[in-house]
């Protein structure tokens, strides 16, 4: 018999909050939906579990843990201020307090976060990456001659396909400079151009820390899109149910996938795991050509944990049922060595 923990469940706010802030209402929205999932779970596990959202006061986390003392802390706060940035140093305020907590630790959500250095890690270690370019804000906009069209522009910082949409497949010199300027100045982000990849938009959950799990593949599939038409994963393609509908897009297991190709892929994602010093959980998204070469494309550690999104669904198929992945993710947290 498993010893039942003491958890704080840590979240993020969009407006400051209170130590007892009842979120008894945001719990039933959508954007809570996470949140939710992962107390529900905790409850039925029999963990004595409490909350706290922040926004920009970490003193409130300094009083929880004096009042409550938690095991571990369950980390779901991924922005502080509403700056996505800051992900990586709620992290190390939690390091360097020497409290466990979940998911990845700020060394791999910094080096996961700038998709440029990521890249350059990993081509450096003979895994094939998009060739690509990083144009910083203030910097004159120029292609490189050899990054070739049709080309993706992609804010260098931010998650969840946010500021991406279709304007971004670009394919002329005016197209090039015109997305870049709109990402430099109304998302006001740096950017990193890179050349489209025709193929498979694969979706790869993995668990662990010295043993890695690796769940089965997902797959966003682009069912309505024309043959000649660019498939990539947009904000939209993500998120607007409306749009997924239009365009045919469903995310599902990968079939027909060589068995041959599952274990490279899978051998793939466990070396770039490694490689970029992820704890706990990620998912990594790839492509994968006709001609079946494996290109990274993004790494996503601590991804979403709602029960009905990829990596939970991932975890399903090989039957650990959502209570038990979130009991997993809790346990390696309370075990992971942080230096």
């Amino acid at each position: 018999m498993k010893k039942k923990l003491k958890v704080l469940a840590l979240f993020d706010a969009i407006s400051p909050t209170t130590i007892d802030q009842d979120l008894t209402v945001e719990l039933k929205t959508d954007d809570w939906k996470t949140e939710c999932h992962v107390l529900e779970a905790l409850g039925q596990l029999g963990h004595t579990t409490e909350h706290l959202a922040i926004f920009d006061d970490l003193d409130l986390l300094r009083q929880k843990l004096q009042s409550f003392s938690p095991d571990v802390i369950c980390n779901l706060a991924d922005q502080f201020k509403n700056n996505r940035a800051f992900d990586q140093n709620i992290v190390s305020f939690l390091e360097m307090q020497g409290l466990p907590f979940t998911g990845c630790g700020s060394t791999g959500l910094t080096l996961c976060k700038h998709k440029g250095v990521s890249k350059k890690i990993l081509s450096y270690h003979r895994i094939r990456v998009p060739d690509f370019t990083i144009i910083p804000r203030g910097k004159r906009i120029a292609r490189p001659k050899r990054l070739k069209f049709p080309i993706l522009i992609k804010p260098l910082k931010e998650e969840a396909s946010l500021g991406i949409s279709q304007a971004s497949f670009v394919e002329t010199e005016e197209q090039f400079k015109d997305r870049v300027q709109f990402i430099h100045e109304r998302l006001d982000n740096d950017v990193i151009a890179e050349e489209y990849i025709e193929g498979r938009e694969l979706y790869v959950s993995i668990l662990g820390n010295l043993r890695l799990q690796v769940f089965p593949i997902r797959e966003l599939i682009f069912k309505e899109v024309p043959p000649d038409e660019p498939k990539i994963a947009t904000y939209k393609a993500k998120w607007d149910e409306e749009y997924r509908k239009r365009w045919g897009l469903q995310n599902q297991f990968a079939e027909g996938l060589e068995p041959a190709l599952v274990s490279q892929i899978e051998k793939t994602c466990k070396r770039i795991y490694r490689l970029l010093t992820i704890d706990g959980y990620a998912r990594l998204d790839l492509r994968v050509t006709a001609k079946n070469e494996i290109y990274f494309i993004e790494a996503n550690p601590n991804p979403i944990l709602a029960a009905d999104e990829d990596f939970a669904q991932s975890a399903l198929k090989t039957n650990v049922h959502y209570p038990q992945l979130i009991d997993r993710i809790v346990r390696l947290g309370l075990t992971t060595v942080r230096d």
